[in-house]
């Protein structure tokens, strides 16, 4: 099962920035596709955006479309989630996972995990 090491999280006042690296320990048939999904207190967790190793194609949750960009870097097993303008609402737990398949948005196609990087955003 690959290995997920999520790292970048952090306080940041409203409008403000941050970016989530997510390295992996190898790149297989089964992290096809690397996603980020976050967690919020007393809530599910929802995916935010999510990247294909092969064609670096994006998928983004409506809530944060033009505002958070999804990127990979092959060479080093990395993704990242550039966080622009960010609201209190953003505020929770973020994941990243890895999946067998290109375009995953479903938690439940995801196999592997990492531990969770706390982002809080403060209004």
């Amino acid at each position: 099962q690959v290995q997920l090491v999520e790292s970048g999280g952090g306080l940041v006042q409203a409008g403000g920035s941050l970016r989530l690296s997510c390295t992996a320990s190898e790149r297989t048939f089964s992290n096809n596709c690397m996603g980020w999904f976050r967690q919020a207190p007393g809530k599910e967790r929802e995916f935010v955006a999510a990247i294909n190793w092969s064609d670096g194609n994006p998928y983004y949750a409506d809530s944060v479309k033009g505002r958070f960009t999804i990127s990979r870097h092959n060479a080093k097993n990395t993704v990242y989630l550039q966080m622009n303008s960010l609201k209190p609402e953003d505020t929770g737990v973020y994941y990243c996972a890895a999946s067998p398949f290109r375009g995953g948005t479903n938690p439940g196609s995801f196999g592997s995990w990492g531990q969770g990087t706390q982002v809080i955003v403060s209004s």
